[in-house]
C-alpha cells in the first residue's frame, strides 16, 4: 500500500471519541475527586487536535481514558462508532490502532532495554512481524527512520541514558509508529525539550499526518504550540471542555474568559494585556456550583458579567458536544451576548422585511376593486 493509499484509508476510517465521560478517584481522606466530569471529545484520522488547559484540568486523565488506562464511571469511549471493549482482548485490539506517547520519555523507556527492544516490543505483542512478510529488524529500522532517527542501525544497541532528550522522545514515537496506528495521542510531547528540538518534534508530527494520514491528539498547556500544529482546539477546565473549535477561530476570537486568560500570557501573542487568574484551579472534590470557572473569572470579578452573575454562580451550563463543527463555548456571558445579537438581528430582519400579510391583503383588495 502506498503512502497516499494509507493516508486515504486512515483518514476515512479512524474515529475515536469520548462521550459524557466521568472519571472519579477516591482520595486518602475518602473523598471523591471528579477528574473528568462530562468530557466530550472527537479525534479523527488526518487531523491534529490540541487539548489544552492548566495542570489539573483533566487533560492527561482524558488521554489515558481514551486508550483504556483509566475506566470511566459514566459515559463511554467509542472507537469507529462502537463502545470500547474493556476486556484484555478488546483493549489490545484498540491499542493496535491507537497509541499513547507518554509525557516523560526518560520515565517511559525501560532503562534495561536497548532502543531496539523498546521499539520491537509492540511488534511482538501484536504479532505483526509474521503478518508483514518482513523481518523484525526491517520493521524496527523503518519505525526509527520514520521518527527521524537515521541511520537507525546506529541506535539499535544503545540504552536510554545514552540518548539525548530529543532522541528519547523520538524513540517513544518510533515505538508507537512500529505498530502502524491510525491515531496517536501525545501527552506533552515537547514540554521537557529545548526550543530547537521542540520544533523538530512538532514538524515530525505534522509530517506523519501529511504522509500517513495519522490522526494526532496533542495534550499541552501551551497555546502557542497549539497555534503552530493543530487543526482544532479543545480547552479543558476542571474536567470539562469549555471551548472548542477551529484553531484560528478559537485563538483569534476566544469566547470563554478562561481561554482569553490563557491566550493573554502566550509570548507570541503581542498586543494583549496579560490576564492573571486568581488562585489555583479548584479542588476536584469540591467543584463549584454553577459555572465551575466563576470563582476565578476575570469577567465576573471586573463587573463585565454582572448581568449574568446569578447564573454564573448558581446555574449549571450545558456540556459542549463532541461534534467538532463550529466554534462553541460553555459560558453564561457568551450565551447572553449571543441572545442579544440574535434578538437584534431578528428585529432588524423583521423591520426590513416587507409586511407580507398587509401587502397581500392590499393586493387582494386592489385586485377585487379592479374586477368590480
Amino acid at each position: 500500500m502506498t503512502a497516499a493509499e494509507k493516508k486515504a484509508e486512515q483518514s476515512t476510517r479512524a474515529e475515536l471519541s469520548a462521550e459524557g465521560v466521568r472519571v472519579e478517584f477516591t482520595t486518602r481522606a475518602g473523598r471523591v475527586a471528579r477528574a473528568l466530569d462530562g468530557a466530550n471529545l472527537l479525534v479523527r484520522g488526518g487531523e491534529v487536535v490540541a487539548l489544552v488547559g492548566e495542570s489539573g484540568s483533566g487533560k492527561t486523565t482524558l488521554a489515558r481514558t481514551l486508550v483504556g488506562l483509566a475506566e470511566p464511571v459514566a459515559g463511554e469511549i467509542r472507537w469507529q462508532g462502537s463502545p470500547m471493549k474493556r476486556s484484555g482482548r478488546g483493549l489490545k485490539a484498540l491499542r493496535r490502532h491507537v497509541q499513547l506517547v507518554l509525557q516523560d520519555p526518560a520515565g517511559a523507556l525501560n532503562p534495561r532495554q536497548t532502543v531496539y527492544e523498546s521499539v520491537a516490543e509492540g511488534l511482538r505483542v501484536h504479532h505483526l512481524v509474521a503478518k508483514s512478510g518482513r523481518t523484525e529488524t526491517e520493521l524496527v529500522a523503518e519505525a526509527l527512520a520514520s521518527a527521524g532517527l537515521r541511520p537507525p542501525e546506529t541506535l539499535f544497541l544503545r540504552y536510554p541514558h545514552e540518548l539525548s532528550g530529543g532522541q528519547r522522545q523520538r524513540v517513544l514515537i518510533a515505538g508507537a509508529l512500529a505498530v502502524q496506528p491510525q491515531l496517536l495521542i501525545a501527552d506533552e510531547p515537547v514540554s521537557s525539550l529545548d526550543a530547537s528540538i521542540r520544533g523538530e518534534i512538532l514538524a515530525l508530527l505534522l509530517k506523519l499526518r501529511e504522509e500517513l494520514g495519522l490522526g494526532v491528539l496533542v495534550v499541552t498547556h501551551d497555546l502557542g504550540l497549539a497555534w503552530n500544529i493543530a487543526d482544532r482546539i479543545a480547552v479543558m477546565y476542571l474536567g470539562r471542555v469549555v471551548e472548542a473549535g477551529p484553531t484560528e477561530e478559537v485563538l483569534t476570537s476566544p469566547q470563554h474568559p478562561y481561554t482569553q486568560a490563557l491566550l493573554s500570557v502566550v509570548p507570541e501573542m503581542t498586543g494583549l494585556e496579560p490576564i492573571v487568574l486568581r488562585g489555583e484551579i479548584p479542588d476536584p472534590t469540591r467543584i463549584p456550583s454553577g459555572c465551575r470557572f466563576h470563582p476565578r473569572c476575570p469577567a465576573l470579578a471586573s463587573g463585565a458579567a454582572e448581568a449574568v452573575a446569578d447564573a454564573c454562580r448558581g446555574r449549571s451550563l450545558e456540556i459542549l458536544p463532541a461534534d467538532p463543527e463550529g466554534h462553541r463555548s460553555a459560558c453564561h456571558l457568551v450565551a447572553a451576548r449571543e441572545r442579544v445579537v440574535a434578538r437584534r438581528d431578528g428585529s432588524s430582519l423583521t423591520s426590513s422585511r416587507p409586511a407580507t400579510s398587509s401587502t397581500g391583503a392590499g393586493s387582494a383588495a386592489e385586485a377585487g376593486g379592479g374586477t368590480s
